[in-house]
């Protein structure tokens, strides 16, 4: 029997990239109204503010009576623009670094590990002016009809900042740092975990082991890069006073909040984070794997 034909190497960016966007996509259609509340409860500074949210129900039954159901997709449409380009970037660079650093001395465990980290950093460039806008829809109380497009929003940031990092690149350090940790645990603890259970024959059990394994990366992600994401928001998210730049880089900003709310509010928004990240970093590995491979199988 002859062996299979070797893919292209187009082919195969093909592939990981399809996949990614696939990934991407299904996982923020899923995943976003639980990215808002997120964002909220960052961009709230403790309960002194007039805007504060009681609870994680409060969150959800404010955002619905007063900014309707479409409150909870606000800021959907840039990261749907981001997702395809995002998640194909996320998946396609941690496979082609996972190659490269296979040819180095690191253990496979390791160079996984790496190959998370240069993904995420990756990632982060190409998203961020998409997180910049989408954190800035986000945090808009008004109805849903009320407030401004992506593309309005978008000239708007740019005529105050500009393309830079005071304006559409706003954050970019914190954006690096959210990625980069997130996705170095994400791939480095999903495929070091699956490579060491046994899959199981049954296919149903296997769809569980995977989805388990997923779970369990996300929400470990989620719980480590949260402080990174709480900067972020508070530099891309409005300032406190109006003209006045508060929140500036990532460091300065994280002791900020440190000091002045303590080291819980470092890890605002964690619930909603991980109800997020959680099943929907599972889904996104699924969705890869499963769809990934069907383009192998028949393209």
């Amino acid at each position: 029997m002859s062996s299979p034909k070797p893919k292209s190497m187009l082919r195969e960016a093909s592939h990981q990239i399809i996949a990614g966007g696939s990934a991407g996509l299904v996982e923020i259609c899923l995943m976003h109204p639980l990215d808002v509340v997120k964002t909220r409860f960052q961009i709230q500074r403790g309960t002194s503010d007039p805007n504060s949210y009681k609870s994680l129900g409060d969150c959800f039954k404010t955002i619905f009576r007063n900014e309707g159901v479409f409150g909870f997709y606000k800021g959907i449409l840039p990261p749907i623009l981001a997702e395809t380009p995002k998640r194909a970037v996320k998946f396609f660079c941690f496979e082609q670094y996972k190659k490269l650093l296979g040819l180095t001395p690191l253990s496979p465990g390791v160079a996984l590990t790496v190959a998370g980290l240069g993904s995420g950093l990756t990632e982060a460039v190409v998203v961020n002016p998409f997180e910049v806008v989408k954190v800035s829809l986000q945090a808009n109380r008004d109805a849903f009809k009320e407030q401004p497009s992506s593309f309005a929003q978008a000239r708007k940031i740019i005529s105050a900042g500009g393309f830079g990092l005071n304006g559409l690149n706003r954050g970019l350090t914190s954006t690096l740092g959210r990625h980069g940790i997130f996705n170095m645990i994400y791939f480095g603890f999903y495929f070091n975990v699956k490579d060491a259970i046994p899959a199981s024959p049954d296919p149903t059990l296997e769809f569980l082991r995977k989805f388990t394994i997923g779970l369990v990366s996300g929400t470990i992600s989620s719980c480590v890069n949260i402080p990174w994401d709480v900067a972020k928001s508070r530099i891309q998210g409005p300032q406190p006073v109006p003209g006045e730049i508060k929140y500036k880089t990532c460091i300065q900003t994280m002791a900020l909040v440190y000091k002045e709310e303590g080291y819980l509010a470092l890890y605002k928004g964690l619930v909603p984070k991980i109800m997020r990240l959680g099943p929907g970093g599972a889904v996104m590995l699924l969705v890869y794997e499963y769809v990934s491979g069907w383009l192998n199988r028949n393209w």
